[in-house]
């Protein structure tokens, strides 16, 4: 009944509206407000500060400050495998698996749509049809910086308005094409290893999006925008494997897609593995 109640909870409650005043809150920089929200946080969710360039809870200007704070240059090591696909964040994997059928599985019965994943263009999603996809979804007391799995040059980013369903594990297993309904932020590259798509899923709670490229992206208009980033319309823009790709304002999911053929998913990892921004997630198939 519990269960029920939280999901029914889910599509009643104004998301973008109370996102949007949390949003506010997060921003707040009075000392009295945000050190002991930063410090109730910090205690309940049990964060490790000492991983963190600034240990110092206080230190920090807001909470939004905090939530995004920096590691230490050795907090989180790179795989330094030959070719080696990193994971892109700390967290724990929801799913991870082959592309069947266009759709990637979700939970327990559950899947969603790559077309509707990347915003609806069938033209967008064909070089992953067949592939692999991996879902991190990043808890509150992890870090909240997402990076590139391999180093790539930017070809397309799309923003998709939609709702800000909770995504966790009660929500994915019971509502349908979560990922693919929620607003989110759509990262396509040309890799070593063929296009890879890093996909950032906005939820409950989560005030904005931002990349190391754009700043903020999640607009005020809620509606689907497509920048490209060709050689003829602007500078390239390359990120190296392991740099820092955008990240999240109160967190959410990551979603990582290759074409077929292309990754093997480390060995042990399954759904539900705890993970670290910088282990290997995936090796080359066919290197």
């Amino acid at each position: 009944m519990k269960e029920r109640l939280f999901i029914l909870s889910q599509y009643l409650l104004p998301h973008h509206l109370l996102s949007r005043l949390i949003g506010c809150a997060a921003e707040c920089r009075a000392a009295w407000f945000k050190d002991r929200l930063i410090g109730w946080f910090a205690k309940q969710y049990q964060v490790n500060m000492s991983e963190a360039q600034v240990e110092d809870l206080t230190a920090y200007e807001h909470f939004n400050a905090f939530f995004t704070r920096a590691l230490k240059d050795d907090a989180r090591p790179l795989d330094a495998t030959p070719g080696a696909i990193l994971c892109p964040a700390d967290g724990a994997v929801s799913q991870l698996g082959p592309i069947e059928q266009g759709r990637c599985f979700q939970a327990k019965g559950h899947s969603f749509s790559v077309v509707e994943l990347l915003g609806g263009d069938a033209e967008r999603a064909a070089p992953f049809m067949g592939g692999d996809f991996a879902t991190v979804y990043l808890s509150p007391k992890d870090y909240h910086r997402v990076h590139m799995p391999l180093g790539g040059t930017l070809k397309e980013m799309v923003y998709v308005p939609g709702r800000l369903f909770s995504v966790n594990q009660t929500t994915a297993e019971n509502v349908p094409e979560l990922f693919a309904r929620n607003e989110r932020v759509v990262c396509l590259f040309d890799t070593e290893r063929g296009p890879m798509a890093v996909v950032l899923v906005g939820a409950m709670i989560v005030a904005s999006i931002e990349t190391v490229w754009a700043g903020l992206v999640t607009p005020p208009k809620r509606e689907l925008k497509t920048t490209r980033y060709d050689a003829a319309a602007r500078a390239a823009i390359e990120l190296e494997k392991g740099g820092e790709l955008g990240r999240f304002k109160l967190g959410s999911t990551a979603i990582v897609l290759f074409g077929p053929e292309q990754v093997n998913w480390a060995e042990g990892l399954a759904a539900g593995s705890s993970v670290r921004m910088g282990q290997a997630l995936a090796t080359p198939r066919n290197a």
